[in-house]
């Protein structure tokens, strides 16, 4: 091809162009590719709250005090409801506790106790919310967004899940369409519907920000980043298919505001539970009756184990229906009922899943090698609370409470008998460095640093001899179950 031939085929080219007739290179590969379009603009939630409002009521609990309690400056209820959730006291008052408050024969009346939300589960008034939005109420006042009141009934209450069911006398009322968790995706967009500071029918939005997420005993929450505040609590997270896929529960917050990480309980979890409230007033669980942990990569390593999963056994109660199967200390339960333990927080979700009384098939690791067991699911009690000891009870331990934050008593004869333990050291009270380690009252100490802790004196003799320079282990009794916290003492 000579010079001249090439200076005309360029010049066919951009006429050719000019008509249109040729496109450019790149249109040429996109549309060779066709490539999709990601992100087609901002949702519209017009048409679900459209759809879903009317199913999302507010709710205020009341308690009864006479008339006398309430003067001076008593909190409102939004505010008593913001401390009592997201910091996990209530609110400090000046005035004196209700047991030391003078009654003198004054009339009891009810007082606002705490607000929050709820969405109607069936057309005949079952409305499902939070357990803590209702946790001690003695009356619950439901608001519908046509502002028709009622006084409802607690069906049931679960502390565990923080699921509660409540009943309202009134038919035919819009229920909400529940949806289908599993099919929920990160980064999809959702909405809530609530009563932040009690006000009525708000709706924020944003979307999934992970799955699965681990707070909580027997729940893998959803994480949003959709703002929520006191008083959203109890309300629908709803997908774009105006479908119910969690109920808001939670926050993190260093403030004690939203910061952008709010949680979810899924819908699927939560409907479970509600069934067994409407049936019965009360959730059945089942139980091994281990204490456990989480198989770090070093132990798996160590055991010769592919990976770091399953269930580490820390111990077994006595007469449990783990020591009844052959389960010892050490083991590590890889699979319950065929499925695959990735975590530790795996196993008590399965097995509280689980009808008490249900022979399951479980596999263990134990010394280098897979071992198939059966074992017959157990029922897991209401935990009991433990009694506080009397004040003549508790030796002086400065160190613990200056070193560690703690108050701390000697268990009772009658404590370490409903325990089931040997011994041990009740917390009566946490400051810091305790709180930031998610120390409660109540709690029993059993060891500092891997060392048991049978006593007082025991306690204070190893809390002097600690290096306040490293942070340092407490195995802590709460309830049916022992657990590992680390805590950095005091310097």
């Amino acid at each position: 091809m000579n010079r001249l031939t090439s200076v005309g085929l360029l010049c066919a080219s951009l006429w050719f162009a000019g008509m249109g007739l040729v496109q450019p290179v790149a249109a040429q590969v996109a549309q060779a590719g066709n490539a999709p379009i990601i992100v087609k603009g901002l949702p519209d939630f017009t048409e679900l709250v459209e759809q879903v409002g009317p199913s999302v009521v507010n709710i205020r609990t009341l308690e009864k005090t006479s008339a006398r309690e309430v003067q001076g400056n008593e909190p409102d209820a939004e505010m008593q409801e913001f401390f009592r959730r997201f910091f996990g006291v209530p609110l400090p008052t000046p005035n004196m506790p209700r047991q030391q408050r003078p009654n003198r024969g004054q009339p009891e009346e009810a007082q606002p106790k705490g607000v929050g939300s709820g969405f109607i589960l069936s057309a005949d008034g079952f409305v499902m919310t939070n357990a803590h939005v209702v946790d001690g109420a003695d009356q619950v006042v439901v608001t519908l967004p046509d502002k028709r009141e009622f006084k409802a009934r607690i069906v049931g209450s679960d502390k565990r899940t923080d699921v509660a069911v409540v009943k309202i006398d009134v038919t035919g009322l819009p229920a909400v369409k529940i949806g289908d968790v599993s099919r929920l995706k990160v980064g999809e967009w959702v909405m809530a519907i609530g009563s932040p500071f009690g006000l009525d029918n708000s709706v924020t939005a944003g979307i999934v920000s992970a799955k699965q997420r681990d707070t909580g005993d027997y729940l893998p929450f959803i994480q949003t980043d959709v703002a929520i505040n006191p008083g959203n609590s109890g309300g629908p997270l709803i997908n774009m298919r105006g479908e119910v896929v969690g109920i808001n529960s939670q926050i993190y917050s260093r403030s004690g505001g939203f910061m952008g990480i709010s949680f979810a309980i899924p819908i699927d979890e939560a409907v479970r539970v509600s069934e067994q409230l409407r049936a019965t007033g009360k959730v059945q669980r089942g139980r091994l009756g281990v204490q456990i942990d989480q198989v770090s990569k070093e132990v798996a390593e160590s055991l010769g184990l592919s990976k770091a999963q399953g269930a580490l056994v820390r111990g077994v109660e006595q007469g449990s229906p783990a020591e009844k199967a052959g389960l010892e200390p050490g083991d590590i339960i890889l699979k319950f009922e065929g499925k695959a333990i990735e975590k530790s927080s795996d196993l008590p979700r399965m097995v509280g899943n689980t009808k008490p009384g249900t022979r399951s098939a479980i596999q263990v690791w134990r010394r280098g090698s897979v071992k198939d067991m059966h074992i017959t699911v157990g029922e897991f009690e209401a935990e009991k609370p433990v009694k506080k000891a009397s004040a003549t009870e508790k030796p002086s331990a400065d160190t613990v409470t200056k070193v560690l934050g703690l108050t701390v008593s000697e268990l009772t004869d009658t404590q370490k008998k409903e325990l089931k333990l040997r011994g041990g050291v009740r917390v009566d009270a946490v400051a810091e460095p305790a709180s930031r380690a998610g120390i409660q009252e109540g709690d029993v100490i059993l060891a500092l640093a891997n060392i048991e802790t049978p006593n007082v004196q025991v306690l204070e003799a190893l809390t002097a001899k600690l290096d306040r320079n490293k942070p340092v282990s407490l195995l802590v009794r709460r309830g049916e179950w022992a657990q590992y916290t680390v805590i950095r003492p005091a310097r």
